[in-house]
């Protein structure tokens, strides 16, 4: 749903327009609009904000872990439109248990590097990844360190 306050953001109005019922929640804050959507909508709107509205550069996806909050996680893109000179923050969350999304390497090919990334600390995993295995931490390494209920002391479990 989107928020009164965007109802006159372009790039919100837009992405309401595309798909309503993907619009979790918004908001514009120093400069830079931030769209919540529904993780089962991810792929489709990220294909939207590409073509349509020329968000052609990924920068980043991040993972935050909100423990012991519900939804736990959150996968966080940043997007970059050259051509009309303005930044995007996609959010999603995740649930604590088996927390899984879409990858958007179909949309974006760089995001393979970011998904490996965020699989491998925070243990999310993103559903036909052409590659998805650790890229930070060696490979029989148990668990995920970014994890704020990682172990960091003592025998790991």
């Amino acid at each position: 749903m989107l928020p009164e306050s965007l109802q006159e953001h372009p790039t919100a109005a837009s992405v309401a327009a595309f798909d309503a019922d993907a619009l979790v929640t918004g908001k514009f804050d120093r400069a830079e609009l931030t769209l919540e959507i529904a993780r089962e909508k991810v792929l489709p709107v990220c294909r939207f904000l590409k073509d349509e509205l020329k968000f052609v550069r990924l920068s980043t996806i991040a993972g935050v872990d909100r423990y012991p909050a519900e939804p736990r996680f959150e996968v966080v893109y940043h997007l970059h439109s050259l051509e009309r000179k303005e930044r995007l923050r996609v959010k999603c969350r995740l649930p604590g248990v088996s927390p899984e999304i879409d990858s958007v390497t179909a949309v974006w090919r760089g995001a393979g590097w970011y998904e490996r990334e965020t699989f491998d600390l925070f243990g999310v995993r993103f559903r036909n990844h052409p590659d998805l295995r650790r890229i930070m931490m060696p490979d029989d390494w148990e668990g995920h360190p970014l994890r704020k209920d990682y172990n960091i002391t003592g025998a790991r479990i």
